[in-house]
């Protein structure tokens, strides 16, 4: 049912209609050896060139790792590549689907040129793990940074796509007719939130994390129309210490920028077992937890 929704009005469907979705059950990680902050391609990395704390990095991704496999999670390891210091973002290279027989990973195509180069390392990694590679038309599409602007819903075959800054509303239409699937697009209006990842968490299917200044008034129509529960984040807490960059990959279980203590209050009323890690050498550069990892089937 391949199909593009950009208003609430267009929704003539609910969560339960649409086909279940396994959750992912693996997660990938590319190593921080080459990371740091080398360029200025967002807000974020403004002031942080030259600044980031190698040894402190390294140990802050293995403390990631680790939460992965606590929760249950079976963790791929990729080199990471000298000059491509973003690297280590793997959320954002390629969006990943399982179609109930086969996987499938649709490569990005990355709106900077700093990182371009990252794509093919992940595709190799893919292509050796079985996965169907599909690419998107170059020629058509601007951008597409895979799952940092499109993110699935828990348990469903349906997409959340952001748009405006890293990712082309045209891509989203080429999307759903590879995968056959809805996407609920979402406008993007503030330069510090650049990925949907860094103002949108779906935590489980009735339940998301957003931060609502990231949106238009139709982006929240759309988020309260089909969320039971929306709890909000506060600007504090969702610019310098990205908060909505979490990530929640069983429904239960939240990994999240220690430090997001309103955020994390609401967390626990709500039921869900938190997981503070501490990600600010990777905050120099514009990405926590959600953009350091690619969940998988």
């Amino acid at each position: 049912m391949a199909q593009i929704i950009e208003s609430a009005e267009q929704l003539d469907f609910s969560i339960y209609d649409l086909p279940t979705m396994p959750q992912p059950k693996q997660v990938l990680m590319v190593e921080p050896t080459y990371f740091s902050v080398d360029y200025v391609i967002n807000p974020h990395m403004a002031d942080n060139v030259g600044k980031v704390d190698k040894l402190k990095a390294q140990s802050q991704w293995d403390k990631i790792y680790f939460t992965f496999e606590q929760i249950g999670l079976t963790v791929h390891q990729l080199e990471g590549q000298e000059g491509l210091p973003d690297m280590v973002f793997c959320a954002n290279q390629s969006l990943p689907a399982f179609d109930g027989v086969k996987k499938h990973v649709i490569m990005s195509i990355m709106h900077a040129d700093e990182r371009k180069k990252e794509v093919p390392y992940i595709e190799q990694w893919y292509r050796q793990h079985g996965y169907v590679v599909h690419f998107l038309d170059e020629e058509h599409i601007q951008d597409f940074e895979g799952c940092g602007d499109a993110i699935w819903h828990t348990d469903r075959r349906l997409l959340w796509g952001g748009y405006g800054y890293r990712s082309s509303l045209d891509a989203y239409r080429a999307v759903a007719d590879k995968l056959d699937l809805p996407i609920v697009t979402l406008e993007l209006v503030d330069e510090s939130f650049y990925h949907l990842d860094t103002c949108f968490c779906v935590l489980n299917e009735t339940t998301v994390l957003i931060y609502p200044d990231a949106f238009t008034k139709q982006g929240l129509e759309l988020i309260n129309a089909v969320f039971g529960r929306v709890v909000k984040a506060g600007e504090y807490e969702a610019k310098a210490l990205f908060a909505c960059n979490a990530t929640c990959p069983d429904g239960k279980n939240v990994i999240i920028q220690q430090g997001c203590s309103d955020v994390n209050k609401k967390l626990h009323d709500a039921g869900f077992s938190v997981h503070e890690v501490d990600t600010s050498e990777f905050l120099k550069s514009g990405g926590s937890v959600f953009c350091m990892k690619q969940l998988l089937w």
